[in-house]
């Protein structure tokens, strides 16, 4: 039982306003005790660029939200993005979800920064979460933050220790400082197995660009390019972009490590052979654990943050046949960031 949640009806407007996006509420109840300790929760959540089905960054917000629903028995309401959209709809987003009594609101993704930050102080009692940023100082805001040079460091290792060639891939959605974290760890952990390994970097789109993150059809064309140069391993942190350099990898039967999600999970079966493993972003588990806290009453503000050491990174270990025995390494090389022997660059 989790204390102090109750779950009430929805509002018919609420649902009327929103039932034409996301998952939808069921009504439920999780115990707890007295009357005057229940209090309503709804939870909102609103999906960065690519949206749900992605496979990659989304989903893993989606999964988290998922864990709420059966697991603290919560009505919950996702809402999507909209193609090539502005600011000023990301505010009515999250508004919508405010206004509609969705308590607390998670926006997933820095790109909601400037929404939120406007949208927080008109809704003081209302608990928000925004997933990699914390530039909004708002006493409602929880920032969600992942140590992603940790894990990219692993991935970089078991990249470096897998190459027949000598040469590996990593291919980033947008160039943003977020995208640098997951290239720079990559790249050290790919360095320290081999300081002279060669390693092809490109991204597939700039700032203020953001289709980098949604474009399956180039992410395939430069994981395909990074393959026919020599790569025989090719990291992408590039969201739904992500599924095209998995087709690549598998056409070219070359291998492929997935971001954020367990992505040898989602593989089609023709594509399963090749997914090496993934760097684990738990966004799931900071969505779960954020939305708890506001249930049990001890919400933070501010920085919340996810790594190796709180089993908020991670590496998939979902295909052994791929790793083999190189695991022994990487969990050797984790225990190294974990105790602070190392620390994996963030540019």
């Amino acid at each position: 039982m989790r204390r102090g949640v109750k779950i009430v009806a929805v509002a018919a407007s609420a649902v009327m306003a929103l039932s034409a996006a996301g998952c939808g509420g069921k009504k439920a109840t999780t115990g707890g005790g007295g009357g005057d300790g229940k209090k309503t929760l709804k939870v909102g959540l609103a999906y960065d660029v690519g949206g749900r089905g992605d496979k990659s960054f989304n989903d893993a917000a989606y999964a988290g939200l998922q864990k709420v629903q059966q697991e603290l028995k919560l009505d919950v309401k996702d809402l999507e993005a909209k193609e090539g959209e502005s600011d000023n709809d990301k505010i009515q987003r999250l508004e919508l979800l405010a206004k509609s009594g969705y308590n607390p609101v998670v926006a997933v993704g820095f790109v909601y920064a400037t929404a939120l930050g406007k949208v927080a102080p008109k809704y003081p009692n209302t608990k928000f979460a925004i997933v990699d940023d914390n530039t909004i100082q708002q006493p409602n805001v929880t920032d969600l933050l992942f140590a992603e040079q940790e894990g990219s460091y692993l991935v970089g290792a078991a990249a470096a220790k897998k190459s027949q060639t000598g040469s590996i891939g990593f291919v980033g959605g947008v160039q943003t400082p977020l995208i640098k974290k997951f290239e720079a760890g990559y790249v050290a952990g790919a360095k320290k197995i081999n300081p002279k390994i060669k390693i092809q970097i490109k991204y597939i789109s700039q700032p203020p660009d953001f289709s980098g993150f949604k474009d399956p059809a180039k992410g395939k064309t430069i994981a395909q390019g990074m393959y026919d140069q020599g790569a025989d391993v090719v990291y992408v942190a590039a969201g739904l972009s992500g599924s095209g350099s998995l087709e690549a990898a598998a056409s070219a039967k070359k291998w492929f490590i997935g971001v954020d999600s367990d992505q040898w999970q989602t593989a089609s079966a023709a594509e399963k052979p090749y997914v090496m493993t993934s760097m684990l972003k738990r966004v799931d588990t900071a969505v779960f654990n954020f939305v708890k806290s506001v249930g049990d009453g001890t919400v933070q503000k501010g920085d919340v943050r996810f790594s190796l050491k709180n089993d908020g990174i991670d590496y998939a270990t979902s295909n052994p046949s791929a790793l083999g025995d190189m695991t022994t390494t990487l969990n050797d090389l984790k225990q190294q960031i974990i105790s602070g022997k190392i620390t994996p660059p963030e540019k």
